[in-house]
């Protein structure tokens, strides 16, 4: 097949969409297929089969992007035309202005469409402090289904939370295929060299952006209030908005946190020095981070936020606090230390559940999704 790519949003990979981004285009590219990108990383310029378009300034809210870490494309139908001028499938990442107009030019010339949902309606909203508003987060869904997600031929949920979602916000059924973004094969349990820094220190792990909806500031005062606060070495994996309020946050652990970025390498070692995995974001479509804790032998503490999908992630009520509840936390932190040997049962029963995220089989069915639209429109 021809696939054509669509990013809004691709650049470095310290974001969910653009790491989900990048795995299917190299995997599809593994699998034999021809893969065109679509995007406006200006810094891909000139690499085969990428096709630049510009990058879109929001004026106002553009140095707040740029503090994300995030840039937006502008769409133009030459460029556009160009990318899908052969393909069989288009593929869009979000329902943004390029991911839009190459689904309505796709649609002209009767391709066939499918995209991915990766962008939650409060990852918009709260951008534009509405997170907490029903109605907001409302017309962001009705909107992305009257103007992308209605031309698709299929829609790819990276969970059945967010399809629910979805559906229940638009009022109808889509053409859905549930699976999973998947867990690299490299994150698995190994033997590693803990690093001297951590000895006699509790290591708790938490990877996700320094953004609002992740909500570290309720792991950082459970950590306050825990009975080993003095033991407690917090580490947080990723980068963000909120880096520098975090850290002044922080200050008043007598460990402060470490603050990094790490390479899938360094981040597989990582995981495997820490004695515990914290996922505190209230809103998360998926969250392969925490999947990728699991892979290596932690076991997860998750928000139950209703908003956050990572909270089917426990198999136990003791992998769940409750949502911004720091004290909460606090106690659950303070049990998986007090029982190790609970701890390692219950990262044996993990074991299964991680397997139906591995990452081969979700990138197969990725492909199954992809040549049934392509079938089906030719029979249609």
């Amino acid at each position: 097949m021809v696939i054509t790519v669509v990013c809004d949003v691709l650049g470095e990979a310290n974001n969910g969409t653009t790491i989900a981004a990048l795995n299917l285009i190299r995997s599809m590219r593994e699998r034999g297929h021809t893969v065109r990108v679509l995007c406006s990383d200006q810094d891909r310029k000139g690499e085969p089969g990428f096709y630049i378009a510009q990058t879109a300034n929001l004026g106002p809210l553009q140095p707040y992007l740029d503090k994300n870490g995030v840039s937006l494309s502008r769409a133009s139908s030459k460029i556009v035309n160009e990318a899908i001028d052969g393909a069989d499938v288009v593929h869009f990442m979000m329902p943004f202005p390029l991911g839009n107009k190459a689904a309505k030019l796709a649609k002209k010339r009767g391709l066939p469409i499918t995209a991915g949902f990766h962008c939650q309606a409060e990852n918009f909203t709260s951008h534009v402090f509405l997170k907490d508003s029903r109605l907001a987060n409302w017309i962001f869904y009705r909107f992305t289904w009257s103007h992308s997600y209605s031309k698709c031929d299929c829609i790819h949920y990276p969970t059945q939370f967010i399809r629910d979602t979805f559906e229940h916000a638009i009022g109808r059924t889509t053409n859905g295929y549930v699976i999973s973004n998947g867990v690299n094969k490299a994150f698995r349990p190994e033997p590693v060299e803990r690093d001297p820094k951590y000895d006699g220190k509790i290591v708790i792990q938490f990877t996700g952006r320094l953004s609002k909806e992740k909500t570290h500031k309720v792991l950082i005062d459970a950590v306050n209030l825990s009975k080993y606060r003095d033991r407690i070495q917090l580490v947080f994996a990723g980068i963000g908005p909120l880096h520098d309020k975090l850290v002044k946050r922080g200050q008043k652990l007598p460990n402060p946190p470490e603050f990094r970025f790490f390479s899938r390498q360094d981040l597989v070692k990582q995981l495997n020095m820490a004695d515990l995995y914290v996922h505190p974001a209230e809103i998360e479509i998926e969250a392969i981070s925490c999947l990728e804790a699991i892979a290596c032998g932690l076991v997860p503490v998750i928000a139950n936020s209703p908003r956050s999908a990572t909270r089917y992630f426990a198999l136990d009520e003791r992998n769940l606090f409750h949502n911004k509840d720091a004290k909460d936390l606090a106690k659950r932190i303070d049990y998986w230390i007090e029982h190790p040997e609970e701890k390692k049962a219950l990262a044996e029963a993990y074991r299964g559940f991680v397997e139906q995220h591995e990452y081969e089989h979700c990138m197969d069915r990725m492909e199954q999704m992809l040549s049934v639209a392509v079938k089906e429109h030719q029979h249609g």
